[in-house]
């Protein structure tokens, strides 16, 4: 939810500077609150949470939020925190302190903005100037108070260096509905005002932080019933092998003690014939 910074136009090719002064340091904070409260923050952490895991599988797709985008070169006065952004292809994954863009190459491809009563203004008019002048292709705002947009989520396409509006209807369900060209997603706002991305491809929803920690903690709780299983059969396997193993041992004492006991009749056999023959004929 913060502001941008004293952002001026960007129309004027004369005030950007042309070579990169890397002994500028580009602050990551300015210890604001990153949303006014849980109807800002929700939203913010589900759709950081859905999209990351979206994409977890690629590797030129950058998702963050909430981050320092420095646009201007060599002005480390002027930078927009977008709530949510997307930068797709010819990017790598991995944290960053803030998204400098013309070290990156890149500026981002698709930015949400949460609306809240202190920042609704800028969301519709300063940041939307920046984003078109950055040249985001998407820009989308969700009101979660549905109180200063209608519809509340309004989605636009930058054409020929101007925002379009995106489509935005409401299906037979209920649901309000816009398709995101840049992510392949379609955003919608379920009936009570909830946030959620559709995969119309795989015909799935994507979950949410709260559904994805579920999901999580579930697949580690049946991790955790599989080792468990396999630990109870290797101890049933050790136990019946030792149980085997005592077997064995039996046996072969009981057998040892059977040829004892064999030899010892067979040598008692052979004394009393020898002995037979030692007698005189006749007794």
């Amino acid at each position: 939810m913060t502001l941008s910074h004293a952002a001026p136009a960007l129309s004027n090719p004369q005030a950007v500077a042309m070579t990169d002064d890397l002994s500028i340091v580009y602050p990551c904070t300015d210890d604001m609150p990153m949303a006014d409260n849980d109807v800002q923050f929700i939203p913010v952490t589900d759709a950081l949470a859905a999209l990351r895991h979206q994409f977890s599988h690629r590797d030129d797709v950058y998702v963050s939020g909430n981050l320092f985008i420095y646009y201007r070169m060599n002005d480390n006065n002027t930078w927009v925190a977008p709530d949510v952004f997307v930068v797709m292809g010819g990017t790598r994954k991995g944290p960053r302190h803030s998204w400098i863009t013309w070290r990156e190459g890149k500026v981002p491809d698709f930015v949400l903005e949460i609306t809240s009563p202190s920042t609704w203004q800028n969301d519709a008019v300063g940041k939307r100037r920046i984003y078109a002048n950055m040249g985001v292709a998407e820009y989308w705002r969700f009101d979660p108070l549905a109180r200063y947009f209608n519809p509340p989520l309004v989605g636009e396409r930058l054409v020929d260096g101007e925002y379009r509006p995106i489509e935005v209807t409401t299906d037979a369900d209920g649901i309000l509905r816009g398709h995101s060209s840049v992510l392949g997603l379609d955003l919608c706002v379920l009936p009570g005002g909830l946030l959620r991305f559709y995969d119309p491809e795989r015909g799935q929803w994507l979950n949410t932080y709260e559904e994805e920690v579920a999901i999580r903690e579930a697949e580690a709780r049946a991790r955790e019933t599989a080792e468990r299983a396999l630990q109870d059969e290797a101890t049933a396997r050790q136990a019946a092998e030792t149980a085997r193993q005592a077997a064995e041992a039996a046996r072969q004492e009981a057998e040892a003690a059977l040829e004892q006991e064999t030899a010892a009749r067979q040598s008692l056999e052979d004394e009393i014939r020898r002995l037979r023959q030692q007698l005189p004929p006749g007794e």
